[in-house]
């Protein structure tokens, strides 16, 4: 961490105490995207996915400014706790991890068998079987993340593993159907 980053890092965290909003937003504009990364992480808590100098400007900015004035109001939050499924997944995640609330469960792909069921394949004179996993699948004794990372394996270039086992979403009437 370089000096400079050191004492604006110093500064952000203790922005309240000082409210020098305008000397923090000039330096942030004299920063390097590495500088402002750190500086992201350090006001964040997580690091930045973006190498965007003036997003990452912006995002600081805003964050300073969120740190001055002390966030969103009691009402904003009221509302946001009414509107709680509407929003979009990474504000409930953040929301989660502030509140220390269970994380959003992501639903189970509704094309994808019960687990412990064993789909077969017959791919050029062989029949493959795949295990169905909580969350992988087991193939020859070897676990894989995806259906595509095993129907690559069997047929050597790349396919939809739904496709290539015949997988299809429930029909309306709740019926599977597979090719």
């Amino acid at each position: 961490m370089t000096k400079r980053t050191t004492t604006t890092t110093r500064a952000l965290a203790n922005a309240r105490e000082l409210r020098d909003y305008p000397t923090l937003i000039q330096k942030l504009d004299a920063m390097t995207v590495g500088d402002l990364a750190e500086v992201y992480r350090e006001a964040y808590g997580e690091p930045t996915r973006t190498r965007n100098k003036d997003y990452l400007k912006k995002r600081l900015r805003y964050r300073l400014q969120e740190l001055k004035d002390g966030g969103l109001p009691a009402s904003a939050l009221a509302k946001i706790h009414e509107i709680g499924d509407e929003l979009p997944e990474r504000w409930r995640i953040r929301q989660a991890e502030k509140e220390k609330l269970p994380l959003p469960e992501v639903p189970r792909d509704p094309r994808l068998p019960a687990v412990g069921t064993v789909i077969r394949r017959d791919y050029r004179g062989t029949t493959h079987e795949v295990t169905v996993g909580v969350d992988s699948f087991e193939y020859a004794g070897q676990r894989y993340k995806t259906l595509s990372a095993i129907a690559k394996h069997i047929t050597g270039t790349a396919w939809n593993g739904f496709g290539f086992f015949g997988l299809r979403a429930p029909s309306a009437g709740g019926e599977e159907s597979a090719a």
